[in-house]
């Protein structure tokens, strides 16, 4: 049986879509119930707080960010446009719990629906710890806490940089223990310590004072002590930001951190080389105490001025103890006073006695010289001497012998006289001094020479004398004619 298409049955098996009876509806397009959607969920969410965990947050080179919020049991698309992003308080990253607040919207490009947001607050003090902690493990697993990185602080700054807020008591605690302590020069850079940019205006102070030319118009700090006041963990969240912990853990100068009181805990506290409980402390941790200087360098001059006494009076203690051990001169001398004494006695008593002998063997000797005998012994010696007598013969003999002798003598004399010599053609050549030289070299160190001729002498000087023959052969010439006979020259036409 055909089919009627008249009947109601069959206005849902039709191959062409139709309209009910009574049905004025007209189909919607996509796009029509996708913006119908859109206008429903904004009228109707424009404005929603929404907690959840943040994940697969990006951000893209626009600038925009991207994430997913989650909890247990479900998952939202949102989206943070580029000039909400720049008042961030902090850096989502994922597993961070927040509290966004925006509208709902929906994305007709992926049928989806997504939370536009204006404001991104973290989900309490816990949810902030958390991020803190996590921050934490991520730097200090890049070594940015490490104790190797730390640096001694310097033991007296000339110039001291000072980072944080020109309106705060912060400032005024470090100039007043500084006054009190040593004055020393402090440079302010001034900066937001709380808010949003004071994260970034604390690095660039950082990074400014670490970037200052030793011998530039502004001087270089030897310490820099970055610090603020205490407060909650949300107002020192700035010191906690990573751009703040990397500027002070790069920084060429070695940093103070003064952040907070002394249970406040921020991670510019890890990255300094040195953390402060209070600024003040900053301050005392930066300079010594000028009065206890000066009382330390009084001491040292004191303790040297004892080291230099010291030496001489120890000396002098010593000398006098040693001189009391020493005998006295008297009992030095005493017992030679004795010997002398006894050898004075002695040689008296000597002195007497070979006197006395003395005398004995005088008495002995002048017995035999009596005047008698005395006359007969020079009457002995008078007729010894008339019987001696000059025998001539024997003095001629002795004159013989001298006279041969002396022959003798003047025979070699005049066989070693070297001017015996000069007659037969032989020159002698002496020196001014009298010397006889006997060899070329002597004769070249003189400035004149003195001939010794047969009969005369020749005063002449080194450089006149002709010069050595050559070694080689002259050449053959033609004998010469025959010429006259002429006298032999003089000896001295040589020379002249």
């Amino acid at each position: 049986m055909p089919a009627s298409f008249d009947s109601d049955d069959d206005l849902s098996g039709g191959l062409v879509a139709k309209a009910a009876r009574g049905d004025n509806a007209e189909p919607l397009s996509i796009s029509e119930i996708s913006a119908i959607l859109k206008r429903t969920v904004e009228d109707r969410f424009a404005f929603v707080r929404v907690r959840g965990e943040l994940s697969g947050v990006k951000r893209a080179a626009s600038g925009h960010l991207y994430l997913s919020l989650k909890d247990e049991g479900a998952r939202l698309d949102g989206v943070m446009w580029k000039g909400n992003v720049a008042r961030l308080g902090f850096r989502p990253e994922d597993g961070v719990e927040v509290i966004a607040t925006g509208k709902l919207t929906t994305y007709p490009g992926r049928s989806n629906y997504q939370i536009v947001i204006d404001r991104m607050e973290i989900a309490g003090e816990g949810a902030l710890l958390a991020l803190l902690e996590k921050t934490k493990a991520r730097l200090e697993a890049e070594g940015l806490f490490a104790p190797s990185r730390k640096r001694r602080l310097p033991f007296l700054p000339r110039v001291i940089g000072v980072v944080t807020s020109p309106t705060g008591a912060v400032i005024r605690d470090i100039l007043h223990r500084l006054a009190d302590r040593f004055p020393s020069r402090v440079i302010l850079w001034p900066v937001l310590v709380q808010g949003n940019g004071a994260a970034e205006q604390v690095a660039a102070a950082v990074r400014g004072f670490s970037a200052l030319a030793p011998d530039g118009p502004i001087p270089r700090p030897d310490v820099l002590i970055v610090g603020r006041g205490g407060g909650s963990i949300e107002d020192l969240w700035s010191f906690n930001e990573e751009i703040v912990v990397r500027a002070i853990a790069e920084c060429s100068i070695p940093v103070i951190s003064a952040v907070g009181h002394e249970t406040d805990t921020t991670l510019a506290d890890f990255a300094a080389d040195m953390r402060a409980p209070t600024p003040t402390a900053a301050a005392e941790m930066a300079v010594p105490v000028r009065e206890e200087l000066r009382a330390f360098v009084g001491d040292l001059g004191l303790r040297s001025r004892r080291a230099v006494v010291r030496p001489v009076v120890l000396g002098r203690e010593r000398l006098e103890a040693r001189a009391q051990r020493l005998p006295t001169p008297e009992e030095l001398i005493a017992a030679k006073a004795q010997a002398l004494d006894e050898a004075s006695e002695r040689l008296r008593r000597a002195l007497g006695n070979v006197a006395q002998k003395a005398g004995m063997r005088l008495q002995r000797a002048a017995g035999p010289l009596t005047p008698g005998l005395l006359q007969s012994r020079l009457r002995h010696a008078e007729a010894r001497l008339s019987a001696q007598r000059l025998n001539p013969a024997l003095l001629a003999q002795r004159l013989r012998h001298d006279r041969q002798r002396l022959d003798g003598v003047a025979r070699i004399m005049a066989s070693l006289n070297p001017d015996n010599v000069l007659s037969r053609g032989y020159v002698r050549v002496t020196a001014p001094d009298g010397r006889t030289l006997t060899s070329r070299s002597a004769a070249a160190g003189e400035t004149h020479l003195t001939l010794h001729f047969r009969d005369g002498l020749l005063e002449v000087a080194p450089g006149d004398a002709p010069p050595p023959p050559s070694a080689e052969p002259a050449p053959k010439r033609p004998a010469p004619a025959p010429r006259a006979k002429t006298p032999p020259p003089a000896q001295d036409d040589l020379f002249g």
